[in-house]
C-alpha cells in the first residue's frame, strides 16, 4: 500500500492527508478495512461496543421500538446499520424487536460484508457507493465516524499551514501547504484552542457523512456512537493515530494499510451537520444512552438471577450469567465505553392527521 500511494504521490504531488487516509483504509486492493480480513473482532485488531456484549444490540433495540411507536408504527420501517462490521450489533437488536422491520447494512469492508451475508441471511447488505436513498425508521453507526478521512493542519499564529503527504528520500512525509479555505473555516469553527504548533483535524468528511444520511431521513433519526470529547466540542488535541492488535499502532504514515487510522469524533461539528438538514440533535454519553434505554434495569435482573443460580448450586450457570453481566455492565463504564458520545439528530414526527 506503501508503495501505492507513493505512486500516486510521483504522479500528483503531495496529497490532503484525507487523501492519502482514504486510500490508507478504503483503496480496493490494499486497503485497511476495504481489502484486509474482518478487523472489529477478539481475533483482529480491536472490538467494539457490540463485540463486548450482544446487551449493546438488544438495548438499542428498545431505541428503536421508541423510534417505531414515535412516528406512529409505519409500515416500511427500516433499520439500518453503517459499518455494521461483523453483524454483532444487528443480530441482536433484530431478534429483540418485537415488530417486523426491514434491515439493512451498509459496509465498506468486503470481507465484513461476506460475514454479514452469512451471520443474517435476509439482511440487505450495501457498499456504501449503495446507500438506501430514502430511510424511515433508524440508522445505528457505531465507531464509524473516526475512521472518515481528516486534512490535517498546524497552527501558525492567527491562522493555519495546512500538511499534505508528501515524498521524502523514497518515504512517506508530512510536508506544509497553505490552507485550503474549507479546511480553515472547519478549524476556526471547531477545533476550540489550539497552542501554536499544536495539530489539528478538520473533519470535513465525516461532516458530509452526516449531512448525506440526514438528507436520506425521511422520518426517523440517526443515533451515532463514538469516541470523541465530552461535550461534544474539540479540546484542541491532535487526536490522530493507529490502533493495531488492540493497541497504540504505529505512526499514521509508517505502516498505510497495515493499521486502522482514527482520530476522536467532534460531535458538535456532526450536529451542526444534522440541523442544517432540518433535525433536532442531543449529544449525550453511551452511559446516559443506554440507561435511557433501560440496560440498568436489565442488569438488576440478571444479577438476581445469578443469585438464584447460586443458591441452586448451579455453577455453569451462574458462571455463564456473571458474563453476561460483565460484558453488559463494561457497556456502561463512565471510564470507558460508557464514556463514548452518543448524537441522536431526529426528523420531527410529521402532524397527526387531524393536525394535533
Amino acid at each position: 500500500m506503501k508503495e501505492r500511494i507513493l505512486g500516486v504521490i510521483r504522479r500528483e504531488g503531495p496529497l490532503p492527508f484525507e487523501r492519502f487516509m482514504e486510500l490508507a483504509l478504503y483503496h480496493p486492493a490494499g486497503g485497511y478495512y476495504s481489502a484486509g480480513p474482518l478487523r472489529s473482532h477478539p481475533a483482529g485488531d480491536f472490538i467494539t461496543s457490540p463485540e463486548v456484549s450482544p446487551a449493546f444490540g438488544e438495548t438499542l433495540a428498545a431505541y428503536a421500538l421508541g423510534e417505531y411507536r414515535r412516528l406512529g408504527e409505519p409500515a416500511g420501517f427500516t433499520v439500518t446499520e453503517a459499518g455494521a462490521a461483523s453483524g454483532a450489533l444487528l443480530e441482536p437488536l433484530l431478534a429483540a424487536l418485537p415488530f417486523p422491520v426491514r434491515a439493512e447494512a451498509v459496509e465498506a469492508s468486503a470481507a465484513a460484508r461476506a460475514a454479514l451475508a452469512a451471520r443474517l441471511p435476509g439482511l440487505k447488505v450495501h457498499s456504501p457507493d449503495e446507500v438506501p436513498a430514502r430511510l424511515t425508521g433508524v440508522m445505528f453507526a457505531n465507531e464509524v465516524a473516526d475512521n472518515l478521512p481528516v486534512a490535517l493542519a498546524v497552527r501558525e499564529g492567527e491562522g493555519w499551514s495546512e500538511r499534505r503527504v508528501g515524498e521524502e528520500d523514497g518515504e512517506l512525509a508530512l510536508v506544509a501547504a497553505p490552507v485550503r479555505a474549507e479546511v480553515g473555516e472547519w478549524l476556526e469553527s471547531y477545533a476550540g484552542e489550539v497552542p501554536e504548533g499544536g495539530t489539528a483535524a478538520a473533519q470535513l468528511a465525516a461532516r458530509d457523512w452526516l449531512s448525506e444520511w440526514a438528507g436520506r431521513l425521511a422520518a426517523g433519526s440517526l443515533a451515532v456512537i463514538d469516541y470523541g470529547p465530552a461535550g461534544g466540542s474539540a479540546d484542541g488535541a491532535g487526536t490522530l493515530r493507529t490502533h493495531r492488535r488492540h493497541r497504540p499502532g504505529p505512526r499514521p504514515l509508517d505502516s498505510p494499510g497495515e493499521a486502522d487510522i482514527t482520530v476522536d469524533v467532534n460531535f458538535a461539528a456532526l450536529a451542526d451537520a444534522a440541523r442544517a438538514q432540518g433535525l433536532e440533535c442531543e449529544i449525550l454519553t453511551q452511559r446516559a444512552f443506554l440507561t435511557r434505554c433501560g440496560l440498568p434495569g436489565r442488569l438488576a435482573v440478571w444479577r438476581e438471577e445469578e443469585l438464584e443460580l447460586a443458591r441452586a448450586g448451579d455453577h455453569m450457570g451462574r458462571l455463564r450469567a456473571r458474563s453476561r453481566i460483565t460484558g453488559a455492565a463494561a457497556l456502561l463504564d463512565p471510564a470507558g465505553l460508557g464514556g463514548f458520545q452518543v448524537l441522536i439528530a431526529r426528523r420531527p414526527a410529521p402532524p397527526a392527521p387531524d393536525g394535533r
